[in-house]
C-alpha cells in the first residue's frame, strides 16, 4: 500500500513539474533562439509572458473542467495539446510562431498542475495531505534545478531539441497519469460544466477573503524567488558573467533550499500549529531578503554573494507553501477543483506580471532584483497577517 501511495505522489509531482520544465528548460537557449529566429533578447524573453498569461487564464477553467468531466479526462486533453504545442515550438520559423505555440503550451500545460493540487486533497486528509503536498513540492522543486542543466546540454545539439524533450516529458507524464492515478471525481459528484456554474463557483471562492489572502500570500512568496528565474538570462549572463552551461549555479543551490524547506514542512506537519510554522517562515524570509539587499549594495556582484541569499530565502518560502496551499483548499471542499484553479491562477497572475512588467524594470542590477524580492515579500506578509491562519492557532495543521 505504501509503495502504491509513493507511485501516486511521484506521478502527481511529475504533473506539477511540467510548468517549471516548460519555463526553465529553454532559458539557456535565449541567445541561440534569438539568433536563429532573428529576434532580440527582449522578444524571446516575452515568450515567457506569452506562456504565462494563457496559463494563468486557463487555470480558471482546468479545475472547473475537472469537476465536470473528471480529473483524468482533463489531464488527457491538457497534456495531449501540450505535446502538440511543444512540437510546434520546436519547428517555429519565426518569433511570432513561437509566441503562438508558447501560448498554446501555456493554455494546456496548467491542467496537470491544477488537477494534481485537487487530487492531493481528494486522496489525503489533514496532516497527511500537508505531508504529501510538501513531498510533491520537494520533488517539484528539483525541476528548476534540472531543467536548465538539461536545456544547456540539449543546446549542444540544437535549441529545437529542448522543445522535443518537453513533448516527450509531457507524453510520459500523461501515460503515467492514465496508468497509475485513480479517478477521484466520480460521476455522481460531478458538476455541470457551464459558464454560469463556473462563474457561480468563482464568486464563492473569490468572495472568500480568507481564501484570497492565503493565495496572494503564497503567490507573492513564490514570486519573490521567481523574479530571479525569469531574469536569469540577464542576471546570470550579463550581470554575473556565467555561460548558459553554468545556469545550474543558480538553480541547483536555490532548489536545494526549496527541497530542504519542503523537508522541514513535512517534519512540521502534525507537530506544530500552522500559525507557528508560517510565522517562523516569514521571520526567516524577511531576514534573508534584507541580507540580500545589503549584499547587493555593499559587495561586488559575484555568483556566491548573489545566489546564496536566494537559496536561503527558498527554505522559508517552501516551509510556508504547503501550509498555505492546504489551508486555502480546505476552504471549499465541494468545489476543490475550482479552488485549486483559483489558487494556481493567482500564483500565475503574479508570475505573469513579473515576466511582462516587473523583471524588465529591475534586471538592470542585482540590487533591483533584491528590492523586487523585498517588495513581493512585504505584499505577501500584508496579506497573511490579516488572515485567520496568522491570528488563530486553533486552525488545523
Amino acid at each position: 500500500m505504501k509503495t502504491h501511495s509513493n507511485i501516486l505522489v511521484y506521478v502527481l509531482a511529475s504533473l506539477a513539474a511540467l510548468a517549471p520544465f516548460a519555463i526553465d528548460t529553454y532559458l539557456p537557449a535565449f541567445h541561440a533562439m534569438g539568433a536563429d529566429l532573428g529576434a532580440s533578447d527582449l522578444h524571446i524573453q516575452q515568450s515567457l509572458a506569452v506562456y504565462l498569461l494563457p496559463y494563468a487564464l486557463m487555470t480558471l477553467w482546468h479545475g472547473a473542467i475537472s469537476d465536470a468531466i473528471g480529473r483524468i479526462a482533463t489531464i488527457k486533453w491538457g497534456l495531449s495539446i501540450f505535446v502538440l504545442a511543444s512540437i510546434g515550438c520546436a519547428f517555429a520559423p519565426n518569433v511570432e510562431t513561437l509566441w503562438f505555440f508558447r501560448a498554446l503550451q501555456g493554455a494546456s500545460g496548467g491542467a496537470g498542475n491544477t488537477v494534481a493540487r485537487a487530487m492531493v486533497r481528494d486522496l489525503f486528509e489533514g496532516a497527511a495531505a500537508q505531508r504529501v503536498m510538501a513531498t510533491i513540492q520537494m520533488l517539484f522543486g528539483i525541476a528548476p534545478a534540472v531543467a536548465p542543466i538539461i536545456g544547456g546540454f540539449l543546446l549542444g545539439f540544437h535549441w529545437q531539441s529542448i522543445f522535443i524533450f518537453l513533448a516527450i516529458y509531457a507524453a510520459i507524464s500523461l501515460w503515467a497519469a492514465v496508468r497509475f492515478l485513480p479517478e477521484t471525481m466520480p460521476p455522481e459528484n460531478r458538476l455541470k460544466l457551464s459558464a454560469k456554474n463556473v462563474l457561480a463557483s468563482y464568486k464563492i471562492i473569490f468572495r472568500d477573503a480568507e481564501f484570497a489572502k492565503l493565495c496572494f500570500a503564497s503567490g507573492a512568496n513564490f514570486s519573490a524567488f521567481f523574479v530571479y528565474v525569469l531574469a536569469s538570462p540577464v542576471f546570470l549572463g550579463r550581470l554575473l558573467g556565467l555561460t548558459p552551461q553554468q545556469y545550474g549555479y543558480l538553480f541547483i543551490p536555490t532548489v536545494v533550499g526549496m527541497v530542504f524547506g519542503s523537508y522541514l514542512a513535512r517534519l512540521a506537519a502534525g507537530r506544530y500549529a500552522a500559525k507557528s510554522v508560517v510565522k517562523a517562515a516569514y521571520i526567516w524570509m524577511g531576514a534573508i531578503a534584507l541580507l540580500n539587499v545589503a549584499i547587493c549594495y555593499y559587495l561586488p556582484a559575484k555568483p556566491l554573494y548573489n545566489i546564496l541569499p536566494i537559496a536561503l530565502f527558498n527554505i522559508g518560502m517552501a516551509l510556508a507553501m504547503p501550509v498555505l496551499a492546504i489551508a486555502a483548499l480546505n476552504r471549499h471542499p465541494k468545489i476543490r477543483g475550482t479552488a485549486a484553479s483559483g489558487q494556481a491562477f493567482i500564483q500565475m497572475l503574479l508570475s505573469t506580471v513579473s515576466a511582462g512588467l516587473v523583471v524588465p524594470l529591475v534586471w538592470y542590477a542585482p540590487s533591483g532584483l533584491a528590492m523586487a524580492m523585498v517588495a513581493y515579500l512585504v505584499f505577501g506578509w500584508l496579506m497573511i497577517r490579516k488572515s485567520e491562519l496568522w491570528s488563530d492557532s486553533r486552525i488545523p495543521t
